[in-house]
């Protein structure tokens, strides 16, 4: 059967199809909470000036089987100017999943539909996982493009929530958890669990994005409230979201003071580790590994099926759940260059990269190496410390979304 498309300008409008965008994000099994309409429109009204969104919609009959808001700015790439198509959401949609049911022929007349209503250099699809990132499915479009692109975001740690759960962690996770509870106890800091509605959700953002503005992600602005849209951002969508009761909360509380939190999003079973910060004085706590214990005992109570990290850096993840990780969950990132000047160039300065990329670091590995073998005069030898008993503390431990980015 041909698709029969249809463009809208905003996902919020009161003749969206809504029940129709919720009937499709069902069949997609690999759909996540930033894939629901409440998070898209959140996504839509935090726009900035100049990006423009722009739906495609399409139908087989009378049933919904491609939505796919993409957002048109303009981005420098060696300081020129490149119209760029992203997917609404990014960059805070932690984990996405490509909802359509289209086939081969449809999903490339969807392309030309694209391209003939958004001229655009490359079209970016970020953190894609599960069935709808694959080749197979993303092929039609790989072989009209001028150039695509398959590259790996993040593997993120996983757990699997099982009947082991129920002892005690083993090795050295179980010392660092010992620790930290003992430190805790002496305190006299509790742990709290919350389930927010959206008459709730408001005033507990009010009060974690206070815990965050004094914490290192704070500091750096790389947090989720970083800054007036992202907190308008983030207030209405975890509202919305709240408001389905797909919100989880552990925190941390002294004297009735949230020092360390967890925010996560559940549905299907899974639970989305989105985002944790504490205040600084109380880094030496470790409450960021109690508190994801208390996510797995939450979830042994409540039937839970998997903890993910929701996202991670593709290097040097610092997550704490890698240290009880079961499993992980590639996250891709998909690029289409297209055949108008703009993308030939970038998709031609891209293949140079990639050729060229390899031997600088191999050239840099050798430098690297000859530093190292060849100390500088009157330099003395470096003297080994013993390392602490535990290497790193909960302050240099990234978020539960550790690229926000």
């Amino acid at each position: 059967m041909s698709a029969r498309f249809e463009w809208r300008t905003s996902l919020c409008a009161p003749d969206f199809p809504a029940e129709a965008y919720e009937a499709l994000r069902l069949r997609i099994t690999d759909h996540t909470p930033f894939n629901t309409l409440a998070w898209m429109c959140a996504s839509e009204q935090a726009l900035k000036p100049g990006e423009q969104l722009h739906v495609l919609l399409g139908w087989l009959g009378e049933e919904l089987a491609l939505c796919l808001p993409l957002v048109a700015s303009v981005e420098r790439f060696a300081r020129l100017p490149f119209r760029v198509l992203h997917h609404l959401g990014y960059p805070l949609a932690d984990r996405l999943a490509l909802l359509t049911r289209l086939d081969g022929d449809n999903l490339r007349k969807a392309l030309t539909q694209i391209r003939q209503r958004l001229p655009h250099a490359v079209l970016q699809l970020n953190e894609l996982a599960g069935s709808t990132a694959q080749a197979q499915v993303l092929e039609p479009w790989q072989a009209n493009s001028s150039t695509a692109e398959q590259r790996l975001s993040c593997r993120v740690p996983v757990h699997l929530i099982s009947e082991a759960d129920h002892q005690e962690v083993s090795g050295d996770p179980r010392y660092k958890l010992r620790r930290a509870r003992k430190r805790i106890a002496a305190c006299g800091a509790l742990v709290r669990r919350i389930t927010p509605d959206a008459l709730t959700m408001g005033p507990l953002l009010q009060e974690i994005s206070e815990v965050e503005a004094v914490s290192w992600k704070g500091d750096e602005g790389v947090g989720i409230f970083s800054d007036a849209r992202h907190r308008q951002w983030m207030d209405r969508a975890f509202t919305a979201l709240a408001a389905r009761g797909l919100v989880r909360v552990v925190v941390l509380e002294l004297e009735g003071r949230c020092i360390s939190y967890r925010l996560g999003l559940l549905e299907q079973g899974r639970l989305y580790d989105y985002n944790l910060a504490f205040l600084p004085q109380y880094a030496d706590l470790g409450s960021g590994r109690v508190l994801l214990e208390e996510w797995i005992r939450w979830g042994l109570e409540d039937n839970w099926h998997w903890i993910d990290a929701s996202r991670v850096s593709l290097e040097n993840s610092s997550h704490q759940l890698h240290e009880r990780m079961t499993g992980q969950l590639e996250h891709w990132r998909w690029s289409f260059y297209s055949w108008r000047p703009g993308g030939l160039l970038l998709g031609l300065a891209l293949r140079v990269w990639q050729r060229f990329k390899p031997r600088l670091q191999q050239w840099r590995a050798r430098r690297a190496a000859a530093a190292v073998a060849t100390p500088a005069p009157g330099a003395t030898p470096a003297v080994k410390t013993p390392a602490p008993t535990e290497k790193l503390k909960e302050g240099e431990h990234a978020s539960a979304s550790d690229s926000q980015r």
